[in-house]
């Protein structure tokens, strides 16, 4: 055992708020006692969520949680209401605190709430140059207090909930408040502070991902397909697996597995014997289901129209690795700048992906601005959704790095 783990385990564990273990709120009377409460607390509030991801389709949040001072926890059930506006409404009295904003933020957007101010504690952390970001390691670290942590991959769209993982669901806020006011005062002594806020506002502003590009070619094993007819199966088969997985309410992994369609996308079965042969489709579900994935790979073989090899989303650039051979002069722009980001990050002590998101260096490496001017570098980073802080910190290193590449620099 580690030093570190040693002395990890002599710090007090806690294993349930302080004010004990909250009921879960599923009723509409609970609900308005909620925010009643929460409306006569003080300050920030305290947000997370629980979902169930690799089990239920989709991220939604099945569990919500908040808490304010003077006014307790709630662990609220967000699957039990249709509008929850009134919630919202009082939300908006004051920031939120969360651990890993980027994480809750779309599933709480999906509930109807939606933060006026922001404080992510995990990115203040990264801001700070902490080594171990999450909240486990950040209350040991800063508050000297152990998190009994054990249900991260439950469950939880079961009902009734566990009183244990309950438990659990409202340690991920009790801490938050004094996490943040430990956190603030680092920024402060760092002189990170408008850092840290353009980078709080940047998460809140975000808004959810760009939908992907032909999502069923992240089937793992899709990239060892070289026929367009494969390619064309297993489209059908991705996109049979989709519909029916929503449906249902579950992970589509859970319905059939990667393995399972990468199997028939081979085997190409032609009648549901041959098809329930295979590993992955055995059992009572895939019995049910045969015909389906049956007409979804007959549809495959019949397409008349095939998908391509490879098709980038787009806007998406080549893997850097390709640079030198398809753009020499955007690879000598990349490997000029990486060195001197790295040096800058390392000398105000913050992790270089969060100097310049990786996204927007090759963004602006393989096509910069034209004429390259300090203006222009300047107004493309803007464009790219830099924020002030970064550029400026990059954009001196970065304009005489593009006019002037010296890819051989150490």
């Amino acid at each position: 055992m580690s030093d570190a783990e040693h002395n990890s385990d002599a710090l007090p564990l806690l294993t349930e708020p302080a004010g004990g273990v909250p009921f879960l709120t599923d009723s509409a009377q609970g609900l308005t006692s909620a925010i009643n409460r929460l409306k006569a607390g003080t300050g920030p509030f305290s947000v997370d969520t629980e979902r169930a991801s690799g089990i239920r389709y989709g991220q939604r949040a099945f569990l919500i949680q908040l808490k304010r001072d003077n006014a307790g926890i709630f662990l609220i059930d967000p699957e039990a209401y249709e509008d929850l506006s009134a919630l919202n409404e009082v939300l908006q009295e004051d920031s939120w605190i969360l651990h890993a904003a980027s994480q809750d933020l779309p599933c709480l957007a999906a509930a109807g709430l939606y933060p006026p101010q922001l404080f992510d504690t995990e990115l203040a952390a990264r801001l700070l140059g902490m080594p171990k970001v999450g909240l486990a390691t950040l209350t040991e670290e800063l508050l000297g207090v152990r998190l009994a942590k054990e249900h991260s991959a439950a469950d939880w769209s079961q009902r009734p909930l566990p009183k244990r993982m309950l438990a659990y669901a409202a340690l991920d806020v009790e801490l938050l408040p004094e996490l943040r006011a430990e956190l603030q005062t680092r920024l402060e002594a760092t002189n990170k502070v408008d850092m840290a806020e353009q980078e709080f506002e940047a998460t809140r502003l975000a808004g959810p991902p760009e939908p992907r590009v032909d999502p069923w070619r992240r089937t793992s094993g899709a990239h060892a397909l070289t026929q367009r007819r494969d390619l064309a199966i297993l489209k059908s088969l991705w996109e049979s697996r989709e519909d029916l997985a929503q449906k249902r309410d579950i992970a589509p992994g859970r319905l059939l597995p990667d393995s399972a369609i990468m199997a028939a996308v081979k085997a190409k079965p032609a009648t549901v014997p041959q098809l329930l042969e295979i590993p992955g489709f055995r059992g009572r579900a895939a019995k049910r289901d045969a015909p389906r994935w049956l007409n979804a790979i007959n549809a495959g073989v019949k397409a008349t129209k095939t998908p391509p090899r490879f098709r980038r989303g787009q806007g998406s650039l080549p893997q850097p690795r390709m640079w030198a051979q398809r753009k020499p002069e955007a690879d000598a722009r990349l490997q000029t700048i990486r060195p001197r980001l790295q040096a800058i990050a390392d000398q105000i002590d913050v992790p270089v992906e969060n100097l310049l998101t990786p996204s927007i260096l090759r963004q602006i490496s393989w096509e910069p601005p034209a004429p390259i001017t300090p203006e222009s570098i300047q107004e493309r980073l803007r464009e790219l959704g830099a924020r002030q802080w970064q550029i400026e910190y990059v954009w001196a290193p970065m304009t005489v790095a593009f006019l002037e590449p010296d890819p051989q620099e150490d």
